[in-house]
């Protein structure tokens, strides 16, 4: 199977060599790639999403080799932008195999604006460079304090972001995946005929197998919620008897309030409030409030435009 994608160039593949090349592609999206690791769902798409490490896996069983063939500065003012090109070619002999091309801008929604620091952040701040927008909330929609984000603090993300969309937009290509990734492999069966790119009918008495495992529960001792995250502040402070510093942190999360004197813990969170994403918080109450013992920022469906 070594050579599946190299005789591509050499001659049209048989139908039995497209049905084996895409069972290799589900066979080790059973056995190695994970699901929310390697590829998920994003809500709102009609199949699975392909992420970067999931194209690496893709490329590494096809010994498929990556090269960022041109990197194309197109920032302007006020703006960072970058398009890439990558190529994919057949590690053994070196054929290129197809190219990539990916595109980011710091003018994108998600790039564009954060959060503010504080109120006073947001009143201090220039009137062409905030904004009010409505959010959807748990209950109601809620209008959201947004200031601009200083372009150069996300150049590396942009130029990041550039190169992954053109890594999965060349391993989608490159090994005939797509189709793949508008189903679910749980529910392919045995020996999967190609229906033109639809579903087989699940016959009885096959069954649905669970898509994921369920969330582990919480901490004997603790509650978990996932939320957004509105505010995050610091408070420093010194110790008044080892006369060591510290940093209190302060979560905003609606009327409710979560602590934390954890550093790692709380730039996550900042981390998170600016860019707008969700957290699995655990927490536990303590004589001086919710005191949260892990904090774990989603991962953001930045790949949702390279299936």
């Amino acid at each position: 199977m070594e050579n599946e994608l190299q005789e591509v160039r050499k001659r049209p593949l048989t139908a039995p060599e497209i049905k084996a090349q895409v069972q290799r592609i589900q066979e080790v999206m059973s056995a190695v790639m994970e699901r929310d690791v390697h590829y998920g769902t994003i809500p709102g798409t009609p199949k699975p999403t392909l992420y970067k490490a999931g194209a690496e896996k893709l490329c590494s069983t096809f010994h498929v080799g990556v090269n960022p063939d041109e990197i194309m500065d197109l920032s302007a003012d006020d703006e960072i932008r970058y398009r890439v090109s990558v190529k994919g070619f057949y590690q053994p002999n070196g054929v290129l195999l197809g190219v990539g091309i990916g595109e980011c801008s710091s003018n994108e929604e998600k790039y564009k604006w954060r959060k503010p620091v504080c109120d006073e952040e947001f009143a201090e701040t220039a009137p062409d460079r905030k904004r009010e927008v409505w959010k959807h909330g748990k209950e109601k929609p809620y209008k959201a304090k947004q200031v601009r984000m200083n372009p150069a603090d996300v150049a590396n993300t942009i130029l990041k972001m550039a190169k992954k969309r053109a890594l999965i937009d060349m391993t989608l290509t490159v090994t005939a995946a797509s189709d793949i990734f508008d189903q679910d492999i749980e529910d392919l069966p045995e020996g999967m005929e190609m229906t033109n790119g639809k579903k087989p009918p699940i016959q009885e008495p096959q069954k649905k197998k669970p898509t994921e495992d369920p969330p582990k529960p919480p901490t004997p001792g603790t509650d978990r919620i996932v939320t957004g995250i509105d505010t995050v502040t610091q408070n420093p402070g010194v110790n008044q008897k080892t006369k060591k510093p510290y940093t209190l942190w302060k979560l905003h999360v609606g009327d409710k309030e979560y602590y934390t004197f954890s550093d790692t813990i709380g730039k996550d969170a900042e981390t998170a409030s600016q860019a707008g994403l969700r957290a699995t918080i655990e927490h536990k109450k303590t004589q001086y409030g919710q005191e949260i013992v892990t904090l774990t920022v989603e991962e953001p469906p930045e790949d949702a435009d390279a299936q």
